[in-house]
């Protein structure tokens, strides 16, 4: 568990981060490692906001070059690599092919966007891509663990691409990275930093009430319960939310100006086929990039970037799966793209610096740390960065404050491997250490993979927990077990349904999530967190209202409560 009610009242921590996405888990592990007291809280889940919401990218970010931020693509292509290394169980490498339809389109957009003059690369040539990926590969050079570009001429184009346009001229490809779980990853910074951490803590659906003289009040938003702690310092990592988390502080700001990005998962065997693993990151005619790559047996399509004033209200809209689905069939003409297709669809609000400019897709996507004071605390509000430079921003945060604090710096995260990807088997080692779970655990290579694949590492522990009792297959999950859910429940800071269906495992988003699925699986959560009948019902109940209402599935839960189950009875 971990609710407000296991936190002491008048606890005292050196640094309180409010939000616990990505950029807040980050910065909790960073800081516990250097042996400060640090207390995490979000009014939701672990990675339950924009951070659940991405393109599931670790990338360099080679669109940046446009706008020549170098510094920018040369942090993020490293933060790339070492995640590569450090989490090897959910980062992947990933080819990425771009298709090009000039020899020598864009070069003066490219230039204007170079010198800020504005305007839209609604063509990106031959010529400017093959200087892109030059410098591309120039700046990525640290660390690196993948290929070089290649470029590829119209015959090998039409034979790896038969669907494709046939006014696509040649492709270029070159390595990037997806991760497949990254509200896992979220919880494993988090998990890391409790595990090394004297004195930290983690309350989530816990909000902020008040600050004064060093003291924050915070209520639990599920139980009611209240505390006050007391801290050194503040750090509002709340996202799209900042400025209203401010608000309740007692500081006035406008910091964020945050735009919608949405996404869909399409079952479509043809494209995902034709891809054959690799991701496909195009320019659309309104000057946008989209991207399709297999993911979870599917094709995950994106991404839309429209402004939005109030983050509560992020959903995927129909008109949005048009233009993505439209996107798609304009690269890819010889397929049928339809709203049939499409079994799963997210969005999120990208937590961008308030600007005024006209184009959102002009907002860098850098990073901005500011500054102010609540009497003598000081207060760090987290603005813009992205999943692949994570670690990046929590370092540079965490040297602030522990300057401000008096503290030093204890280690490196650079090469620190985070959550299961700590003692992660190389490749050569791959078949052996499946071989080791059979011999110690009697558990056949084929679910050791599975476990290996899904956590990483932490498989082992899966493993002994899964061991001490009978288990089975879920009738609806084949690939999951009773036990695998319930050590989730009982060991990873679990709170509610949604918490193991969205964010713990990739259930929803692997397109699984059916009313089926949420109420074998909710009575099995409930089971391992003693849940009553009439509280599980209701978890399962505001599970899949999240799934019809956020990502767009259809039907209807069976009403499974006590009081209509005895009449049916």
């Amino acid at each position: 568990m971990s609710g407000l009610k296991d936190i002491r009242d008048n606890a005292e921590f050196d640094v309180v981060i409010i939000g616990a996405g990505i950029n807040g888990a980050g910065l909790f592990r960073e800081l516990a490692l250097q042996d400060l007291r640090v207390l995490l809280v979000d009014r939701s889940d672990i990675c339950s906001g924009a951070s659940c919401a991405p393109s599931r990218l670790i990338h360099g970010g080679i669109k940046y070059l446009e706008t020549g931020e170098f510094r920018l693509v040369a942090q993020s292509t490293l933060e790339r690599n070492l995640l590569l290394r450090n989490a090897p169980h959910v980062v992947k490498p990933l080819p990425t092919v771009l298709p090009i339809r000039s020899w020598f389109g864009g070069i003066v957009p490219s230039l204007r966007k170079f010198l800020r003059l504005g305007g839209k690369m609604t063509d990106r040539g031959a010529l400017v891509l093959e200087a892109g990926l030059q410098i591309y590969d120039f700046l990525g050079r640290r660390a690196r663990v993948m290929p070089r570009h290649s470029l590829f001429l119209n015959r090998r184009t039409r034979e790896e691409w038969p669907h494709m346009a046939t006014d696509v001229l040649a492709t270029a490809q070159y390595y990037d990275a997806a991760i497949t779980q990254p509200e896992r990853l979220g919880y494993e910074c988090v998990q890391d930093g409790l595990n090394v951490g004297t004195g930290c803590g983690i309350a989530t659906y816990t909000v902020p009430v008040s600050f004064a003289d060093g003291i924050l009040r915070l209520r639990d938003s599920m139980t009611g319960e209240t505390r006050n702690v007391r801290t050194r310092a503040l750090v509002n990592a709340g996202g799209a939310w900042i400025d209203r988390i401010n608000a309740v502080l007692g500081e006035t700001t406008r910091y964020i100006g945050g735009t919608k990005g949405s996404h869909l998962l399409l079952r479509h065997d043809g494209l995902l086929r034709e891809l054959k693993g690799r991701m496909m990151y195009f320019g659309t005619p309104d000057g946008r990039i989209c991207l399709a790559y297999p993911f979870y047996g599917h094709v995950l399509v994106g991404s839309t970037d429209i402004r939005i004033e109030d983050p509560d209200t992020a959903i995927c809209t129909d008109d949005e799966q048009e233009y993505m689905l439209r996107m798609v069939a304009d690269l890819f003409p010889g397929f049928s793209f339809s709203s049939d297709d499409v079994v799963y669809r997210y969005s999120g609000v990208r937590p961008l610096p308030a600007t005024d400019a006209s184009d959102p897709g002009a907002i860098s996507r850098d990073h901005i740390v500011h500054e102010n004071r609540l009497g003598d605390t000081p207060l760090l509000s987290l603005v813009g960065g992205k999943w692949t430079t994570f670690r990046g921003l929590a370092e540079e945060v965490a040297d602030r404050l522990l300057e401000t604090l008096g503290a030093a710096r204890h280690l490196s995260t650079k090469t620190f491997p985070i959550g299961g990807g700590r003692d992660y088997p190389a490749p050569e080692r791959y078949s052996a250490y499946l071989d080791e779970f059979f011999v110690t655990y009697g558990m056949p290579r084929q679910r050791a993979g599975i476990l290996l694949e899904r956590y990483g590492s932490r498989a082992r522990a899966f493993a002994v927990f899964c061991q001490k009792e009978a288990d089975a297959p879920l009738r609806t999950l084949p690939t999951y077990t009773r036990r695998e859910l319930a050590f989730i429940a009982s060991e990873e800071l679990v709170r509610t349904l949604s918490d193991v269906l969205f964010r713990r495992t990739p259930v929803a988003l692997s397109g699984l999530l059916t009313p089926d699925v949420v109420l074998e699986v909710g009575g099995v959560v409930g089971t391992a967190l003693g849940w009553s009948a009439q509280e599980t019902d209701r978890q399962c109940r505001a599970a899949w209202k999240e799934a019809q209402e956020r990502h767009n599935l259809k039907g209807d839960l069976p009403d499974t409560s006590p009081s209509q189950t005895a009449l049916r009875a």
